[in-house]
């Protein structure tokens, strides 16, 4: 579906958004476990700091002069692969 450009195409969007919003039943199969969403949530927040860390880290190493193939090896990558996903981000 192409996005509405005109009032008029914008106005039979929005009956129509509003149409299925009124004939919308819930089907408890499409329900999400509140637990498991809250686990995903959090793993994912935890992962995101984990990544700063490492971001933080590997600028500093890059401060003190440890070479990419060095920080590789510590991120379990080739240097090359560390310094493509890296380098940019700590200059």
């Amino acid at each position: 579906m192409t996005m509405p450009r005109t009032v008029e195409e914008i106005l039979a969007h929005a009956e129509e958004l509003a149409a299925r919003f009124e004939g919308y039943e819930p089907d408890p199969t499409d329900e999400l476990d509140p637990t498991a969403v809250a686990l995903l949530r959090a793993a994912v927040a935890e992962r995101s700091e984990a990544e700063q860390h490492l971001l933080e880290a590997v600028r500093a190493a890059r401060e003190k002069g440890l070479s990419w193939s060095a920080i590789g090896t510590f991120v379990g990558t080739t240097g090359e692969a560390a310094r493509q996903r890296y380098a940019e981000r700590v200059a």
